[in-house]
């Protein structure tokens, strides 16, 4: 069992090459392993639009994990504060449940998936493993629902008191 610890004040662990990373009352920063990108969101809405658990098969594979932690924000409110041209793409259409194309941005350094953007969406995907303020998520950042959970993997547990959805549910 983890350590009790106070959730309210940010929480930065040594983890990556950055230690630049802030949390303010609605703003964070997410930064790649390396440090060499590094953006700032929205904690809370308008800009932030949810928090979830994705258990579909292209996430399983992009993370080489069996799932991704994501959040979603306004794609006006995600700022570039370093490192936007040592961002790569990729993308495709042909795994995407919505058979829409789905870019993924990582960094050329280090090879972090720093966010995705679907085509003819206003959100953008990032991942809360790359949010510096650990506490974040623990607390604003705590996946409110988890999708495809058909294709979750039996020896994972659904997320406790996520909504649960058997598969899309973003248009």
């Amino acid at each position: 069992m983890a350590a009790t610890a106070d959730k309210t004040k940010p929480y930065f662990p040594l983890a990556g090459g950055a230690s630049d990373g802030y949390s303010k009352d609605n703003s964070a920063t997410a930064t790649c392993f390396c440090g060499a990108v590094q953006l700032a969101f929205p904690t809370e809405g308008p800009g932030l639009l949810v928090t979830f658990v994705c258990n579909c098969t292209d996430c399983r594979k992009i993370t080489a994990s069996m799932f991704a932690s994501n959040f979603i924000v306004l794609a006006d409110h995600l700022t570039h504060i370093r490192g936007r041209e040592n961002l790569t793409s990729y993308s495709q259409s042909h795994t995407i449940a919505s058979g829409n194309t789905m870019t993924n941005y990582f960094c050329k350094t280090c090879g972090t998936l720093m966010y995705r953007i679907r085509e003819g969406s206003k959100g953008v995907v990032l991942r809360i493993g790359t949010v510096d303020d650990f506490n974040l998520h623990e607390t604003k950042l705590k996946p409110k629902l988890e999708v495809f959970v058909k294709d979750r993997c039996s020896w994972v547990s659904p997320v406790e008191g996520a909504k649960q959805v058997e598969s899309q549910t973003f248009k």
